[in-house]
């Protein structure tokens, strides 16, 4: 029997179910705890044994009848600090949280598969490892803790998935190769010499040296970077004064860098640093400079996609599975592709008619209801591909 068959709309009602349970109960990074609960009292009901191996998060393990891989499954079951704007009836219970980028659906999703494999063990070979992992929102990383703390140790691959609103219901991409950025935080404070600002003269103006930067720091893509390279350098904050008449002493501001190639990467960093301390120094200031590097590249294994790109076939059918352009969003499932060859798949959730086609982030952002069943779907069909005895992984 196809593994996928077994996903009924009985099933769908309860990934429905479980990922409004869980909108309506958003915890930010690192503090899922009541997530964490939830998870583990239907892993417990379904006869699933787990780990802790963080305050929150949960790793399932299934194993099955016989020998075979070990292949880890991930989700992540962190919110965002977003005040919701939708109105229906299952919205964010907690103010000033929600879940904004689909994160409630991939644990519903992950909650289904663990269910629909906990009843057939007996056609299991090896091990599905369940990863139910906390702050993929932050530069923290919980894939980083989780790894460091021994949760994906002996896997032979990880898969994971995004429900996507920019992708439409129906449709899944998986591609080898770079799909999301790294993603780097900067921290610039200038200091200068403040003073009244009818006497400029008399100081040495931060802000206005901040404000200079700013359109400066663009430069290092459109003069430094290749037109056919991705890399994005964004400012998002600048602070500096607390009067109209009064010169501050210091400035800062703060941005992100994206890059989808690390000596692209190593390169955006030098020269930001070199050009925020030369454009300082010719104004008379002094800076201070904090860079923090972040998730690296989502790097798909390609013979990995290519071997499970018959699963995404088997669950929208061969026409809608697509190539997406590689994102400069940025997942801390990269660091996965460390341990083990790895693959991320898109699934389409975009929909205008179910109002889901908002931005990720966005505080009326939802995903179509009708792609958790797709997702489970593609989750069963992929590892029926892994883990049934029929093929081998690629090595």
């Amino acid at each position: 029997m196809d593994w996928a068959e077994h996903v009924d709309e009985d099933a769908e009602k309860d990934l429905v179910r479980w990922r409004r349970h869980l909108h309506q109960h958003p915890e930010l990074s690192f503090e899922e705890f009541e997530t964490t609960a939830y998870v583990s009292a239907m892993l417990d009901e379904w006869q699933i044994p787990y780990d802790r191996p963080l305050p929150t998060g949960v790793v399932g393990h299934l194993r099955g009848r016989h020998p075979g891989p070990t292949v880890a499954v991930r989700c992540d079951i962190d919110a965002l600090p977003i005040e919701e704007q939708n109105t229906f009836d299952f919205k964010s219970g907690v103010p000033g949280k929600m879940h904004a980028c689909g994160h409630d659906g991939h644990t519903s999703i992950l909650l289904g598969l663990a269910r629909t494999l906990s009843e057939m063990r007996d056609e299991i070979h090896g091990e599905i490892r369940l990863v139910f992992q906390p702050a993929e929102e932050v530069l923290e990383s919980g894939a980083r803790h989780m790894i460091e703390a021994g949760a994906v140790d002996g896997v032979d691959a990880v898969i994971g998935l995004h429900l996507f609103s920019t992708l439409d219901t129906g449709r899944i991409s998986l591609a080898g190769g770079p799909i999301m950025a790294a993603a780097d935080v900067f921290e610039v404070t200038i200091a200068g010499s403040g003073g009244h600002g009818a006497y400029p003269h008399q100081t040495i103006d931060p802000l206005m040296v901040a404000a200079g930067l700013v359109g400066q720091l663009q430069t290092l893509v459109s003069r430094r970077v290749s037109p056919l390279e991705p890399a994005v350098v964004t400012v998002g904050t600048l602070h500096a004064g607390t009067a109209p008449n009064v010169i501050p002493g210091s400035a800062f501001l703060s941005g992100t860098v994206r890059t989808l190639s690390e000596p692209l990467r190593e390169q955006l960093e030098r020269e930001l640093r070199r050009m925020s301390e030369l454009f300082a120094q010719a104004h008379g200031a002094s800076v201070e400079i904090k860079y923090q590097k972040g998730n690296p590249v989502v790097q798909n294994d390609s013979q990995l996609a290519g071997f499970l790109r018959p699963a995404a076939a088997a669950t929208v059918g061969e026409r809608a599975v697509v190539t997406m352009a590689p994102t400069m969003g940025a997942e801390d499932f990269a660091y996965y592709g460390s341990v083990a060859p790895s693959v991320f798949a898109f699934i389409g959730a975009g929909s205008r008619q179910a109002e889901s086609d908002f931005p990720h982030h966005h505080p009326r952002f939802t995903v179509d209801e009708r792609a958790l069943g797709i997702g489970l779907r593609f989750f069963l069909e992929a590892v029926e591909r892994t883990s049934s005895g029929q093929a081998e992984l690629p090595t």
